[in-house]
């Protein structure tokens, strides 16, 4: 993790209206104001929340949850409120894939907390939190890479690993390449009670998922001079993988129509043999309570392409403040304190990879004792390092909205994968033109 905490650290010391702000004044006093937020919602995001109670105290302020959805759904939301000028809310959840798409919607973060605050954030999620030199969010302990979930019975039943030597003539063994994941979950599957992964299929997930194949097998989403690249013959390979795993009967027939909720449901239901999955999942997956496969799971660092790359799409949630906000520095108040070192260990207890550099080394002290945990951040330390995040154009989610749905038509059989990319690349293109990127 050394290159991964290492980097340019971003954030001024400010002056707010009441004075120089220091760590000290925080979480400050706020009686009689309210803060409107828009959050994301979802199993693993549910208990940093339980915290906002404990801010309210503090400051003597109130939160006002208007919204709680996917980012999906959110994003969605933020776009209407965009058009229709009814930006009146203070707090949203936010995302590096999402964020440079509302680049005068957020103020700068570093203009309303301490230096000696943000310079305790990994100094490379800072960066990427900072657009146009603005601190555009604060990010949370919610840094994303996936890693291979897989179910170690599985791997352990000496009639299957016979079977599959004789069949694929190598030993049965946690996949270290989707040439691997494809052979594995065809064996696997038995639909409809039981299959060898599964992937989620629309939106930003699908296109996301598709783009780090893509890297994979050596290709690249936009090429040097911003233009669609993915319609290739690297493209064509990723796409091939989705394709024949549906053909295959490997993956759910639902598939297409899911997103990371229904993933963390279907992994720990005790039905999927290996999953490509979020930190954020671990502690659910091996919880009793939340798992049929508690104890029988297994965490490796995610599998490579052709190209020898492994697949790596990354990012970090965070928490953001509009300009339009009138309690600015309540505001950032919230969002500090739901990123500070307290809020960072609960969400890293379950799993989640956390964006503070003390947190980091806590992280690590605590999983000394804890086996399961300790394989969990060895795993995600070693996926940090093949990380990578999405093409950097504002255009992402939008062109993300344009593509998926050509890669679910391939997927499903309506289209060639090629004929699919075409498409989806044409497109690209004309957003990218109307947005004065090309």
């Amino acid at each position: 993790m050394s290159k991964f905490l290492t980097g340019v650290a971003a954030g001024a010391l400010i002056c707010a209206s009441a004075g120089l702000v220091t760590a000290a004044d925080l979480p400050g006093k706020f009686d009689g104001v309210t803060i409107d937020a828009k959050l994301i919602g979802g199993q693993q995001y549910e208990s940093l929340y339980a915290r906002i109670a404990e801010w309210e105290k503090q400051t003597g302020a109130k939160v006002n949850v208007l919204s709680k959805k996917n980012h999906f759904e959110l994003d969605k939301e933020i776009k209407s409120d965009i058009a229709t000028g009814n930006i009146t809310w203070c707090v949203g959840s936010n995302h590096s894939s999402f964020a440079p798409q509302y680049p005068e919607v957020y103020t700068d973060l570093a203009a309303l907390l301490p230096k000696e605050e943000i310079d305790a954030f990994v100094p490379a999620n800072i960066k990427a939190s900072t657009l146009d030199g603005k601190l555009v969010m604060l990010p949370r302990a919610q840094f994303d890479v996936s890693a291979l979930y897989y179910q170690k019975s599985l791997y352990q039943d000496e009639a299957k690993k016979k079977a599959f030597k004789e069949k694929y003539g190598y030993d049965l063994a946690p996949p270290d390449t989707w040439q691997q994941v494809t052979d594995q979950a065809t064996f696997f599957s038995s639909p409809p009670d039981f299959y060898g992964t599964q992937f989620a299929g629309k939106e930003e997930a699908i296109n996301g998922r598709f783009y780090e194949m893509l890297v994979a097998e050596g290709g690249e989403y936009l090429d040097a001079d911003g233009k669609p690249a993915f319609n290739s013959e690297a493209g064509v390979r990723a796409l091939d993988w989705f394709i024949n795993l549906y053909k295959a009967k490997a993956v759910p027939a639902g598939t297409t129509n899911y997103l990371w909720d229904d993933l963390g449901q279907g992994f720990a239901s005790g039905t999927i043999a290996v999953n490509l999955d979020w930190p954020g999942w671990a502690s659910f997956f091996n919880d009793p309570k939340s798992s049929k496969v508690a104890g029988n799971v297994g965490v490796k660092v995610q599998p490579a392409g052709s190209s020898g790359k492994r697949t790596g799409w990354s990012g970090h949630h965070g928490f953001s403040v509009t300009e339009s906000c009138a309690n600015k520095e309540a505001a950032a108040s919230l969002v500090w304190f739901l990123t500070n070192e307290d809020s960072q260990k609960l969400e890293a207890a379950a799993g989640p990879l956390p964006t503070r550099t003390a947190v980091w080394e806590w992280d690590i002290k605590e999983a000394e004792d804890d086996p399961y945990k300790k394989e969990v951040l060895s795993a995600f330390q070693e996926a940090a390092q093949h990380a990578f995040p999405v093409p950097q154009t504002p255009s992402w989610i939008e062109i993300s909205n344009a593509v998926y749905p050509e890669l679910q038509a391939a997927i499903l059989g309506d289209k060639t994968a090629k004929q699919a990319l075409d498409d989806a690349a044409a497109k690209a293109t004309e957003i990218l033109e109307d947005a004065g990127e090309l």
